[in-house]
């Protein structure tokens, strides 16, 4: 009897950006884990103060520290003597969130004009009650679309009216009812 392997095993892989979604969510996710499990180890069997940051390709924030990350982060900032490259960095950085905020606001207030734009449309088209237009002012569209709106309503005034004459005949009120003298019944037409 032979003895296959069904696995390929532990194989070494070629180190490439991940293209297939699943993959670098899971691939992230394995290596992640490892990372801290690292972190934790280190600081551990040395004493060591860690801060691990990490940006997930979603753009979720993932951290871990020794003894948290807040302190190691304000211990690295600090201006004490051997973090004097920090603050060059550190301005480089402030200038490029300034130059993002300063681009934000702008669109904010890009978009806040064209809320304006939209909401001046909107009233302006909710006073000009449509139809009350005289129809000689309406083209073939619009009269074709209130064609449409005015059968939509008179078939739903029908189906109440002759609802509400079943449930009166019902409940032995019917008498006063007629439903051939409804207008839209089989009656003279009004329309």
């Amino acid at each position: 009897m032979e003895n296959k392997k069904k696995t390929k095993g532990k194989q070494k892989i070629k180190i490439e950006k991940i293209d297939t979604r699943s993959r670098l969510d899971v691939t992230f996710s394995k290596r992640r884990s490892s990372i801290f499990k690292q972190a934790n180890e280190l600081c551990t069997l040395t004493g060591a103060e860690i801060a691990v940051v990490i940006f997930s390709p979603g753009k979720k924030v993932y951290s871990i520290g020794n003894p948290d990350v807040d302190t190691v982060i304000k211990r690295f900032f600090s201006n004490s003597p051997g973090n004097q490259s920090v603050e060059p960095r550190r301005q480089a950085s402030v200038d490029e969130l300034n130059a993002e905020l300063e681009d934000v606001l702008k669109l904010v207030e890009m978009e806040k004009g064209r809320g304006e734009e939209l909401d001046k449309a909107l009233r302006v088209g909710q006073m000009q009650n449509w139809w009350e237009a005289p129809t000689e002012e309406l083209d073939i569209e619009q009269l074709q679309v209130l064609q449409i709106a005015f059968g939509n309503l008179k078939r739903d005034v029908e189906n109440t009216y002759l609802l509400k004459y079943y449930r009166a005949m019902a409940r032995g009120e019917g008498a006063s009812y007629d439903p051939r003298g409804f207008p839209f019944g089989n009656g003279p037409r009004y329309f």
